[in-house]
């Protein structure tokens, strides 16, 4: 059987790193430009550290421990996690058409225990039909060969199969746009096979979807857009929650809000849009 870092690859322990050496250098009063001076390194090499956007060698770790001041007893569970921040995924293997930075997603999502998320735009991946995937990316990217467009849809198909998993699969809890059930993606035979995919995984114990009418009043989804609620179980080297992240998708990039009045802002606004929403699909 796989191991977790096997199936989740090292964006977890990455994560879960940069929080406990981030909160260790508050806990000593330096600021990064302060650590970065004293490790000898440059203040991006620690903000990346701690966000969890880069893998760190066990040495690199006790270095930060030391200027830290942190208790002997964190040094080692620390440098252990370091170790697992160079496993690799799954989707290590679709590096080639897996757009930039996207793996960093694939890999929380893979972690995940539920998703809220809210589209006005397309169907959501984890809920489309290959035919609707395959005219989505037809559309959006019609410079992909035929072997990179295939290649893509197995990416989305290997996604989908945390719907299915055997052990705890994903809990998600969707509100579409009404618009995002019409938009014309394909012809009517792919959007009413597509309709009749959303009808069927309703069913699912696991899965909530609901339809916000497009005459709806005011909602929070109206100044938030788009946007992905991810929630974790309990921080393997702590017995703590994980803290949850949210995904927001923009025309120049992406980005990870993991504060605390971040993600609990966006998780009142993903309340008030399921207040607003006409009930289940």
């Amino acid at each position: 059987m796989a191991s977790p870092q096997s199936v989740t690859g090292s964006t977890m322990p990455r994560r879960q790193l940069g929080r406990h050496l981030r909160d260790l250098r508050n806990q000593a009063r330096m600021t990064t430009r302060n650590a970065a001076a004293r490790l000898e390194w440059s203040e991006a090499k620690i903000w990346r550290i701690e966000t969890g956007q880069t893998s760190l060698r066990s040495l690199d770790v006790e270095a930060m421990c030391k200027v830290y001041g942190a208790p002997a007893e964190l040094v080692e569970p620390l440098a252990a996690l370091a170790r697992e921040t160079k496993a690799r995924g799954w989707w290590t293997s679709y590096g080639d058409v897996i757009p930039e930075g996207f793996e960093v997603y694939i890999g929380l999502e893979e972690a995940a225990t539920g998703l809220s998320i809210y589209e006005d735009g397309v169907v959501p991946a984890l809920l489309q039909t290959e035919d609707y995937a395959r005219a989505l990316l037809e559309q959006t990217v019609p410079e992909l060969t035929e072997e990179e467009l295939e290649r893509r849809l197995a990416v989305r198909a290997t996604r989908q199969a945390l719907l299915a998993r055997a052990e705890s699969p994903l809990r998600l809890r969707v509100v579409l746009a009404e618009a995002v059930l019409t938009r014309r993606i394909g012809d009517e035979r792919v959007l009413a096979g597509q309709r009749a995919r959303l009808r069927e995984l309703a069913e699912l114990d696991t899965v909530g979807i609901q339809v916000l009418p497009g005459d709806t009043s005011y909602h929070a989804g109206l100044d938030s857009g788009r946007f992905v609620i991810l929630d974790f179980g309990i921080d393997g080297s702590v017995d703590r929650p994980e803290p949850p992240v949210v995904y927001v998708e923009g025309l120049t990039g992406s980005a990870y809000l993991d504060k605390p009045a971040e993600f609990e802002r966006y998780r009142g606004a993903f309340t008030d849009i399921c207040a607003a929403a006409s009930g289940t699909l």
